[in-house]
């Protein structure tokens, strides 16, 4: 029997539960939501447009037992206390449960906090509110203007193209994004240019230089003719020492982490898609068990966040960390501030940083996965260096004549390293250049040229596509990685070596949205849409009312383009026959992109995928066919011959042509490594990245 005494104190997860269960003690009863216990409806659209965009919600078969469970519990107890995040998700799921148990709102405790240390959490216990109902409001439009969205414009999506479509309001924006990168890389006309670079000896010794101008013009080598010429008259001119100069610069460090910058990074420096950022990162936040350190501690603050902002005792103590390890030199005159981009970020809301800034990744390294570990040294370094002092960088251009050319050569050394100095990796390369006088005469030692060509715009990878939105005031950085994971598990975007590129359907629906419903992919429409939620978060907008201003046109238009439209006819017919009945294949349109299907379907229900490119090597198996690209029925790759049925020969990862030197059997490319390793041995090709 709990005692009537007792509190209850409801978060969304068991870890969570567990780390400030173990900081409030007795008194206190903790117990885990496992999420929203109340969500719309699945099988209808849970919102009543007649009467005021009303949601009705329900209790998911899932939930009902935790309902119950807590319900018991708050009837034992004298008093609910809510601790869910502190974002406006954590607010909507607190009001949530709040309803769901029957509570009284009125006597119901609210707390935040934007760390699980024992300061914060028994701070917060001290200092509760009420739920914030704006905030509520702001989360519960969101969740209605998407479901309306989806719910409304997916079945017209069935109708005049194929079953199983969807869309998304911010999803639809992010497959423009990419869709549109892609047309511009299928338009891209690469052109011709060659670089000229000059190996010198001066009396100190070796250097290289670039040609960049001639008769003080900028170069621009176009063809390998121009350039030979250039070569030959290179050969034949004296180089002096025209002109030296030395600078310092200085390099500042970056902002502590917000949610989309941590997301970026992590993507960048560790190769972490965004799902697996957030999810190690709520584990670091939740908390993990130090064992005599301390027990089981969150590592690090609340990771969904817009704020720059690191409160004073902690930059004070950051400041006296750096101090003694590094020296007092390292520590600027007063403490760096940072700009918060999003007018929205409060700063009660900090930046990500370790909860407690003095403990260093090899403290905890023995406690921590490998992963684990490594996002929290990109955490812990990047919030160490935000209060470090700047690195000074020498730096010497130097510009080489040789008749009527000029060459350029630069060299970069850290003089001093400041905040580089806390960093494990340090991806700064430096350049030195011998020591070098002007109107001294160089021997040439080798030319070299070399041939490129312009490259296409590259694709969006996960860091970039979410910087560009960012950029554009789409999304929040609680909407980032649900929008990513969205669309790939849609069939809209594939992921090819971490770069997004968009499937057919992805070209299929973005046109088609593009044509019928613009404002839906609208840059700017869909920012001001944020900026209105912000709005009603601060109690300035009434949410019901920014819901009508958006649903009343669209509900409109999609009942006009329901009479008007007709259904796009995607079937091709192909020469190839049914390998079980007979009859003629037809190339279909479906979830996940082209393929083919017997024409006697239903009777006949075979299918095939579609080859979609060539690897240009034989069948390692049947010796006869092909190995060739190919997709899963949910767009994964994976490579198999091309004589299937007849040959079943099939890898995830992408074979090699030429067999293992040792064993002689077959090597595929491993996606971890990235070097072809072979199947039977082991044996790895290192030489080959």
């Amino acid at each position: 029997m709990v005692k009537k005494e007792s509190a209850l104190v409801i978060v969304e997860s068991p870890t969570k539960a567990r780390t400030i269960g173990r900081i409030l003690g007795s008194g206190y009863i903790v117990e885990a939501s496992m999420g929203h216990l109340r969500d719309l409806p699945k099988a209808e659209l849970g919102v009543d447009t007649e009467k005021n965009y009303e949601p009705t919600y329900v209790i998911p078969t899932k939930s009902r037992k935790i309902v119950t469970k807590l319900k018991k519990l708050y009837g034992e107890t004298k008093e609910l206390i809510l601790a869910t995040d502190e974002d406006r998700e954590g607010e909507a799921i607190g009001w949530h449960i709040t309803e769901a148990l029957d509570a009284d709102s009125s006597q119901v405790k609210r707390i935040v906090f934007h760390e699980i240390t024992d300061e914060a959490i028994k701070e917060a216990i001290e200092h509760p509110r009420k739920i914030d109902i704006n905030l509520v409001h702001a989360q519960q439009a969101r969740r209605v203007l998407d479901r309306l969205v989806g719910y409304k414009l997916s079945p017209l999506l069935w109708k005049k193209i194929f079953r199983g479509l969807s869309a998304g309001r911010v999803q639809s924006v992010a497959v423009r994004l990419i869709v549109e990168r892609e047309r511009e890389r299928q338009k891209f006309v690469p052109e011709e240019y060659w670089k000229i670079l000059v190996d010198y000896k001066a009396k100190a010794g070796k250097f290289n230089a670039e040609l960049t101008e001639v008769d003080g013009k900028e170069i621009a080598i176009k063809n390998a003719p121009e350039a030979e010429k250039l070569e030959a008259e290179l050969k034949l001119a004296q180089a002096v020492i025209d002109h030296i100069e030395d600078s310092e610069r200085l390099k500042h460090p970056n902002a502590p982490f917000i949610t989309s910058t941590l997301q970026q990074q992590a993507g960048i420096q560790l190769g972490f898609t965004v799902k697996k950022t957030m999810l190690i990162a709520q584990q670091l936040y939740e908390g993990v068990d130090l064992d005599s350190q301390g027990g089981h501690v969150g590592l690090i603050t609340y990771m969904r966040t817009d704020s720059t902002y690191i409160n004073s005792k902690v930059i004070n103590d950051i400041r006296s960390w750096i101090e003694h390890k590094f020296g007092k030199e390292y520590v600027p005159v007063s403490p760096r501030m940072y700009k918060t981009k999003d007018k929205m970020a409060q700063e009660a809301h900090e930046a990500i940083r370790p909860a407690v800034p003095s403990r260093t990744p090899e403290d905890v390294a023995e406690f921590l996965s490998p992963d684990q570990l490594k996002l929290y040294r990109l955490i812990w370094e990047r919030t160490m260096a935000s209060q470090m002092a700047e690195a000074i960088i020498d730096q010497r251009d130097v510009r080489v004549k040789a008749d009527n050319k000029i060459l350029v050569a630069q060299g970069v050394a850290i003089k001093f390293a400041g905040f580089m100095a806390v960093m494990a990796k340090n991806h700064f390369a430096e350049q030195v250049l011998p020591a070098l006088k002007v109107g001294e005469v160089l021997n040439l030692l080798k030319i070299s040229s070399e041939q490129k060509f312009t490259e296409p715009p590259a694709r969006y990878t996960e860091p970039a596509l979410i910087k560009t939105l960012e950029k554009l005031g789409i999304g929040r950085p609680s909407t980032y990685m649900p929008t990513i994971t969205t669309i790939t598990a849609r069939g809209y975007v594939g992921r090819e070596r971490r770069q997004l590129y968009p499937l057919e359907v992805g070209f299929l629906v973005n046109d088609f949205l593009m044509e019928h419903f613009p404002e839906i992919v609208d840059f700017e429409f869909t920012a001001n849409m944020e900026n209105d939620l912000d709005k009603i978060a601060e109690g300035e907008e009434k949410w019901q009312e920014v819901v009508g201003e958006f649903y009343q046109p669209f509900a409109m238009k999609l009942s006009k383009k329901e009479k008007t439209l007709v259904k796009k006819d995607l079937d091709e017919e192909t020469n190839e026959k049914c390998e079980l009945c007979g009859a003629p294949m037809i190339i279909k349109m479906g979830r996940f992109g082209r393929f083919m299907a017997c024409s006697k379907f239903p009777e006949c229900k075979h299918t095939k995928s579609l080859v979609e490119k060539k690897v240009i090597m034989p069948c390692p198996k049947c010796k006869t066919g092909q190995v060739v690209v190919k997709r899963t029925k949910r767009g994964k790759i994976f490579y198999g011959c091309d004589t299937y049925p007849k040959c079943d020969f099939a890898s995830w990862d992408e074979p090699v042509k030429d067999p293992c030197p040792t064993c002689g059997k077959l090597m595929t490319i491993s996606k971890k490594k990235k070097v072809p390793i072979c199947t039977e041995c082991g044996f790895e090709d290192k030489e080959i990245k």
